[in-house]
């Protein structure tokens, strides 16, 4: 083979970049179009498994386990709190701004559930705030019974601590994670009477939709007395159905006075 000098070498060079290679080649042609294991490098025969250092990765964890768990070792109400608080397998938490835990007096007689924080609870840090917050505290105003009321009081939670984005619905999944910590809120917190207030708490606790259908009639959930009622969000979008609401409330009522 005619040997070929430096200053022509890269004159051909200089000319096959001008017509656009950019890569050279190798003696043996490489099928771009091969699945990923064939151009894959060998495993070197010398190389041994390790362990997996630091912490357990997400994927290898189950979150509706460790939730219970978690839940069940809390003794008090304030516990549950932290426990909820490090609880760090519910995406919902990186984009929230606010855990929203419960409000009300711990121990009265009446529990309501709520769904997930809205924008006007995201920001407060407070279940039942903003304008549906008001109606709630005006419709059991009505039966002479308050989240500040010392003589009747009421307590108050929501199935999610956190807001899901752009206020989409919530993922099964996120609520059966967080479902054990809400039983035990229950369980620790001793209402004798359960309001659950539209159809996400009522997906929850019931595991039943439709709350308007479900509305006014008497059920169980936790071992407990438990009501389905509209939202207090529902009633503002739909006025009419507050009739419905007031025979619910004094229903409430009437099963506190038992």
């Amino acid at each position: 083979m005619e040997s070929v000098d430096f200053h022509a070498a890269r004159a051909l060079l200089e000319w096959q970049m001008e017509l656009g290679a950019d890569e050279c080649i190798s003696d043996a042609p490489v099928d771009r179009y091969a699945l990923p294991q064939t151009l894959a490098k060998p495993k070197k025969a010398e190389e041994k498994p390790h362990l997996t250092r630091g912490p357990v990765k997400l994927a290898e964890r189950d979150p509706v386990a460790e939730a219970r768990t978690a839940a069940a070792a809390a003794r008090t109400v304030a516990e549950l709190r932290t426990a909820m608080e490090e609880f760090d397998l519910c995406d919902l938490k990186r984009g929230a701004r606010n855990m929203l835990f419960s409000d009300g007096i711990i121990g009265a007689p009446v529990m309501i559930m709520g769904e997930f924080p809205s924008r006007d609870e995201d920001r407060i840090g407070k279940p039942f705030s903003g304008a549906a917050g008001h109606l709630l505290d005006r419709m059991f105003a009505a039966i002479d019974m308050g989240r500040s009321n010392q003589k009747a009081p009421i307590y108050m939670t929501n199935v999610l601590p956190w807001r899901p984005p752009h206020n989409r619905d919530p993922k099964p999944e996120e609520i059966a994670m967080m479902l054990p910590f809400l039983e035990r809120h229950i369980v620790l917190a001793e209402p004798k009477v359960l309001v659950i207030m539209g159809n996400w708490a009522c997906q929850a606790l019931l595991a039943k939709r439709g709350v308007a259908r479900l509305r006014g009639q008497w059920t169980k959930a936790v071992d407990r007395p438990a009501l389905p009622m509209f939202h207090p969000s529902q009633l503002l979008r739909t006025p009419a159905a507050k009739k419905e609401a007031w025979a619910d409330l004094l229903s409430v009522k009437a099963a506190v006075g038992k």
